[in-house]
Formats: C-alpha cells, structure tokens, sequence
C-alpha cells in the first residue's frame, strides 16, 4: 500500500474558483480542499510555478476567501503528477498556498478548518484531523 504523503488531511468539497490568467478571467471548480492547497478542475490549467490568487466561493462562507497560491502540478505536464496527485482524474492542477507570514498562514489554514468542519461535519472532521482538531 503506498504511504500517504500529503501533509495536510484532504476533504471532498466543491467550491467556485476565479482566477486571472493573462489578464482574462476564469471561474473553474476546487474538488478538493486542504489546509496545504486545492485541486481545480480545468480544462486549462496554468503552468507550473504560476503564482495567481484564488477566490474561493461556497455556501457557509461569510465572504469569499481569497489565497495567493503557486500552481505544484497540472495535467498538461508531461512529467507524472507527484504522489499528492495520485487519483485525480480531472484535468486540472494541484495549487499549494503561499503565505507571506506566520499569522496569513494561520489566518487561511483556520478559515479552510472552518470550510472543512462545515462541509464534512463535527465528527468526521476530528476524526480526520485528529484530537488536535477539537476547539
């Protein structure tokens, strides 16, 4: 069985994303959500290293959440997907957040427990975080 190297627990989730890309706008779906990053599903991803800000939308936000992220793998490259991307069979990318200090990135990995905590409920959620995630 192959050992699990996402740092971060991973959830099913459906969110709108809108992004810029050379200056046209584009509204794709994240699949899934960590406090590490997201898949999008697109039929055009970015290229790799692309740095962009996301802008996630889903029922239960108060706002949306807005992520500078920087684009780790995409379905058009001709390497294999690293082992984070093992199942998707979407096309799209895999997009890990950048954070520029300690607090933005406590901030976004709350504001994403949240998200989480609301789409898989109490339970599941300590369950997939572990004891640490009880607050």
């Amino acid at each position: 069985m192959a050992q699990e190297r996402r740092r971060y627990p991973r959830t099913a989730i459906e969110l709108q994303v809108e992004y810029d890309r050379l200056n046209s706008f584009f509204a794709d779906y994240a699949r899934n959500i960590c406090q590490g990053g997201t898949f999008v599903e697109t039929d055009e991803p970015l290229d790799v290293g692309t740095e962009a800000t996301f802008v996630l939308s889903a029922p239960g936000l108060d706002e949306p959440l807005s992520l500078r992220g920087r684009v780790v793998w995409n379905s058009g490259d001709s390497n294999p997907p690293p082992p984070e991307a093992r199942g998707e069979t979407s096309p799209g990318m895999g997009v890990r957040f950048v954070y520029d200090t300690d607090q933005e990135r406590q901030a976004v990995e709350e504001a994403v427990g949240r998200l989480m905590r609301d789409n898989l409920g109490e339970l599941l959620f300590v369950k997939l975080m572990g004891r640490g995630a009880q607050r």
